[in-house]
């Protein structure tokens, strides 16, 4: 099984609530523990897509920048600003 690196994945800002006002994602990990830790939703379409992505992502079988296409749609969805660098 091929595993993916950090270095695959540009790294995103996502702006929440909380004490922490910004959350520095990085990895693709830190992508799949976003989604599974205190996302607001847990029922929408486009949140379950990227759930399957960043799995499907980390064990090598779709590229780690199409995982980060996928959270940047749930955010989207779920009313997350996202800070990119590009």
């Amino acid at each position: 099984m091929k595993w993916r690196t950090s270095e695959e994945f540009a790294p995103l800002m996502l702006v929440v609530s909380g004490s922490e006002k910004y959350k520095l994602v990085a990895t693709l990990f830190q992508a799949a523990e976003m989604l599974t830790v205190g996302w607001p939703i847990d029922d929408g379409e486009e949140y379950l897509i990227a759930i399957k992505a960043c799995r499907n992502a980390i064990h090598g079988e779709i590229p780690a920048q199409d995982a980060r296409a996928a959270l940047i749609r749930a955010a989207d969805e779920a009313g997350i600003p996202v800070i990119t660098v590009h």
